[in-house]
């Protein structure tokens, strides 16, 4: 399986880094490594002093394809979640001055946390689903899927021109403004329409 992760898909979230808005999907990847379960702990990694939280809606593929188009891309994914792709931001802002791939701030090992999966029909319309996260019972991240600037179906069908998506294979959505900084001993917490599904602690 592979972790497949979309940046600056939210304006204000493009904006809040000094981003440019883009006008294709921002597509990176992470290695299964990078997987941590719902409610597994996340170690605080020794080469960063400046670790961020960026919670998303994330999808899981069922289906095997490429070239797909948008108007079918709804069939090749079946559940969803909330994650939470964390960052070494100062890795990151270093890589980036030095016009180098970010993977190193990115695609560390237990960067990406998942929830727990839930069904598609669980939720009235995944084009408008609220999210939450909470860090120490303090809401630090709201966002609405309907504010993404491409959606599920169009980021689906925009990496499957490259690539081919595989069954099992989990696909971030990217993160609305209000990312930060995460340190030893925080509780986050993520909600999806009203419940809970996601729940990392940093140690």
């Amino acid at each position: 399986m592979k972790i497949i992760c979309v940046g600056r898909n939210y304006i204000d979230h493009a904006k809040e880094l000094g981003n440019q808005v883009p006008d294709e999907p921002v597509i990176f990847m992470k290695p299964k490594n990078a997987l941590l379960g719902n409610g597994a702990p996340l170690y605080y990694p020794a080469f960063t002093n400046e670790l961020h939280y960026e919670c998303e809606v994330v999808v899981k593929i069922c289906k095997n394809g490429k070239y797909i188009d948008a108007r079918h891309a709804k069939y090749y994914y079946n559940e969803v979640t909330l994650g939470i792709d964390f960052t070494a931001r100062d890795v990151q802002d270093k890589l980036k001055r030095k016009g180098l791939p970010w993977e190193k701030a990115k695609a560390f090992d237990h960067s990406a946390a998942v929830g727990t999966w839930h069904p598609l029909d669980e939720y009235q319309s995944l084009g408008n689903l609220e999210f939450w996260l909470n860090k120490n019972k303090e809401r630090v991240q709201t966002g609405n899927t309907a504010d993404m600037i491409f959606t599920i179906d169009q980021i689906i069908a925009d990496v499957s021109q490259y690539f081919t998506i595989n069954i099992g294979d989990v696909l971030f959505t990217g993160t609305p403004a209000g990312v930060g900084e995460s340190v030893v001993g925080d509780m986050l917490e993520g909600y999806l329409e009203g419940g809970k599904v996601l729940e990392v602690e940093v140690r």
